[in-house]
């Protein structure tokens, strides 16, 4: 698997911790969208498109399955969005 594509939308609102939305090309044939970036206590992260169950729970529509793959997405949309603040 290889991230061919990495595009961030920067988002500022006031009183919001959320800073921009990812989508993620993935072997020129699949889009993931809307991967949010959120400002933690520790710095930037991600956070995978999700959804709102019946019981109130949010769970995430697609998910990394081991911590390499997560670490590949993160690395390279937080590579992406810092390059659109230098700009």
């Amino acid at each position: 698997m290889k991230i061919t594509s990495v595009s961030v939308r920067k988002i500022a609102k006031e009183n919001s911790r959320l800073r921009g939305i990812a989508s993620v090309l993935i072997d020129d044939s699949f889009a993931i969208h809307d991967i949010r970036i959120i400002e933690g206590d520790n710095g930037l992260f991600i956070a995978m498109p999700s959804r709102k169950t019946a019981t109130g729970e949010y769970k995430d529509v697609c998910h990394p399955i081991n911590p390499e793959v997560r670490n590949d997405f993160t690395e390279a949309i937080l590579e992406e969005y810092n390059k659109a603040s230098e700009e």
